[in-house]
Order: C-alpha cells, then structure tokens, then sequence
C-alpha cells in the first residue's frame, strides 16, 4: 500500500474511508491548491458517484511542492501518483526523461483542443498530456478612457505607451498603467509577452540563452518605461495589487490579465464594472506573443492504475465536464468550441478574445532548466526595474548566468 508522508497529511482530500486490496480499484491524484483545487475537487466528486468502487486519494499541493512530488516520485519510481497535473513548462522535462504514460497507449484523447495547449502535451509526436485548463495572459484596458481620449484598442506597445501616457497627464489620480514588478515569476510574465513582441527571445529553438540582442534591449528599455507610468511602488507588485489598481479605477491599463483576475471586473466590488475590456496582448515589430500558461493532466510511467487514470482524464477534460468547470469554478476550458458557448460567453464575456489570444500563444522555452532560468532574468528585470542596472547590463548579465545554467 502507498502511504502519505504526515508532512502532506492537512493537504490530503480523501474520498474514500478504506483502501482496496487491488491496485487498479484506486486513483492517487495529485493537483493543485489555490483556485485550480475546486475544479479537480469536483471532478473527483462526479467521478467518484459514477464509479462508487473506486478509492480516490486527491492531494492539494503548491507548485513547488507538487513539482517535487512528481519529480521525486519519478526518478525513485515509487508507483506513489496515478494522475499528476502539471505546470507546462515541467511538461518537457517530465517527457524527455521517459517519466509519463504514452496516452496512445491507453485510449487516446478524444475532441478538438486548442492548437498551443496541445503543442505542449506532446513530445516527439507523442500524447502525453491532456490539456486541463486553457490559461494565458491576456491584456486588459479601459475602453471608456481610452475612447475618451481619442484611443482604439492598442495595436502596440508603442500605442500603449502613448495611450497610458495621455491617460495619465489628464485623468487626475489615475496612472497610465500596471504591472506586476516584484521579482521573479510575476515580472518575468510581466516582460515576456514585450520581449517576444519585439522579435526576442529568453532561449533559442536549440537552446542557447539569447538575451544579449538589440531586441531583447529595445523591448526592456520600453518595459522599464512602464514604471513611470505606474503606481508608485510597483516594484512590489504582484497578483492582489494588480488587480485591485484595474478595478478600484486607479489604472487605465493592464499590462497582464489572467482568467481568474478578469472574473471580477464586472462584479459588485468592482467601480469599473463593464468598462474594462480582455484582450490579446498587443504585438510590435512581430504580431501578438501572449503567454501561455496551461496545466497539464498526465499519467506517471509507473502508475499501476493507467488503464483508471486515463478513464478519468477523459472524463475530466470532456465538453461537458469542461464547461461545468468553467461555469462552476472559473477555470478555462481547452477545448476550442467552448470559447464561443453562449453560457460560457455569458459568464465570461472575454471568451472569444481568450480563444483569439491562445491561438497566437507563445510557450516558454522547452527546456527542463527553466525554473532556474526564470529566477535569474527575474532578478535581473529587477534589478533594472529599480534603476541598479541599465537594461544592456543587465540582459548582459542575465545572459551569461543563463548560459551556465543551460549547460548543467
């Protein structure tokens, strides 16, 4: 039988008294905690009164400890997970090192996903994720301002600066825009989607760090601008500061908008209710580059329970289940037709411009020493952002630290 360290004990949903003497009676899920927890719970739970026999152990983890989790549990090949959710950017990895199930092997996944979470479930022509949720960071701005002063939907980076910049000169107590600054993953989302406009990139296709290029200059030195036009401490901003400057009015633009933030919008704490528009990123030398940021459902290599696991993937990422997640818990769909189903556009009436944006989607760099990568040019924007480092040190500097770390 499997056991659960204590230290993971306050973290385990279980949703069955009593462990079964066969191993294929039983599903050991590991996910998510925070808002991607409600989705996986409740999927457990309809699963669960379809297929009464079954035991299900369902752990609630955070991203580093889940990725640990998997990881660990891989290389030891304890047989300890039968369906692991996953950060795409852990998805190369996981597949290079042989550590996930062939879903070929194991029924296939049927419907239609969208082309960009897909792309990252697969490796060397093989299926060995199902996309769960069809997160990406969108764009978001105040249409009645800018239209107010003479404004469309920016196309650019540069139409958004101009935009912020006259927001700002005119609209007392309002800033031209907001990011989120504080180091690393939140400012590295932040720069990602202006870098990749700009015709830069953080890795090469064949895996060599890229940062020092005059691109990759001219897209940090237009980020750094961004600080000027924002609220004064944004160095330190993350997710909660972001959006409560959109939705309490006290900024035009949203440099960065997920799903989970936008749901509150139209909502009854919001003063800007129906006035914020979601939109893809803007482009600038290259077209739109928004950042994808899908979670991953997959099958461990030494599962004992595949035939199981697989049978509850496709429960879980089936149209029908997609949508009563997204109604239910605020989790996008993966499925291409869901972003056009007139409930769902209903609810979440950016939908379409999500699907507009997943299709022009960019995928971090595929390679297993990301996490490590990201660290690094997050400090590093850092740095800049607070004024220690002109933008050419620092993508200097970044790059040859990213250089070492690639060749480990």
């Amino acid at each position: 039988m499997r056991t659960i360290g204590k230290a993971l004990g306050a973290m385990l949903m279980v949703a069955g008294l009593s462990l079964p003497a066969a191993a294929q009676d039983r599903l050991v899920i590991a996910g998510r905690d925070a808002g991607f927890a409600p989705a996986l719970a409740k999927m457990v739970e309809l699963y669960q009164a379809k297929n009464p026999s079954v035991k299900i152990e369902r752990l609630e983890l955070g991203g580093g400890p889940l990725y640990e989790r998997l990881a660990v549990g891989a290389r030891e090949k304890t047989a300890a997970t039968d369906v692991a959710m996953l950060d795409d950017i852990w998805a190369p990895e996981f597949m290079a090192r042989g550590w996930l199930t062939d879903l070929g092997t194991v029924g296939g996944l049927p419907g239609e996903f969208v082309k960009s979470a897909m792309d990252v479930s697969r490796h060397d022509g093989k299926l060995y994720a199902a996309p769960f949720v069809g997160n990406i960071a969108m764009f978001a701005y105040r249409k009645d301002l800018l239209a107010k002063h003479g404004f469309e939907r920016p196309k650019t980076w540069s139409d958004v600066v101009k935009a912020a910049q006259t927001i700002q000169d005119k609209e007392q107590g309002i800033s031209g825009l907001v990011f989120r600054g504080i180091k690393g993953n939140p400012i590295v989302t932040s720069f990602l989607p202006v870098l990749w406009a700009h015709g830069g990139d953080v890795v090469s296709a064949d895996g060599k760090a890229v940062l020092d290029t005059p691109a990759a200059e001219k897209a940090l030195t237009q980020f750094l601008s961004f600080k000027a036009l924002a609220p004064k401490g944004v160095e330190t901003y993350n997710a909660t500061e972001l959006r409560d400057a959109i939705q309490q009015g006290r900024a035009a633009i949203a440099v960065e908008m997920w799903s989970s933030w936008a749901g509150t919008l139209d909502g009854s704490a919001s003063k800007v209710a129906g006035q914020v528009e979601v939109v893809a990123s803007p482009g600038e030398v290259k077209g739109p580059a928004p950042m994808l940021g899908a979670w991953l459902l997959a099958i461990p290599a030494d599962s004992p329970n595949k035939a199981r696991a697989a049978d509850f993937i496709r429960f879980v990422t089936s149209s029908e289940n997609q949508k009563l997640i997204a109604l239910e818990t605020g989790n996008p769909p993966t499925l291409t037709a869901l972003f056009n189903d007139k409930d769902l556009v209903a609810k979440y009436r950016w939908y379409p411009a999500q699907l507009e944006a997943l299709n022009v989607a960019q995928a971090r760099p595929r390679i297993s020493q990301w996490a490590r990568v990201e660290t690094i040019l997050g400090d590093y924007l850092q740095l800049a952002l607070i004024g220690q480092m002109q933008p050419k040190q620092a993508l200097t500097e970044a790059n040859a630290q990213i250089a070492r770390a690639l060749s480990r």
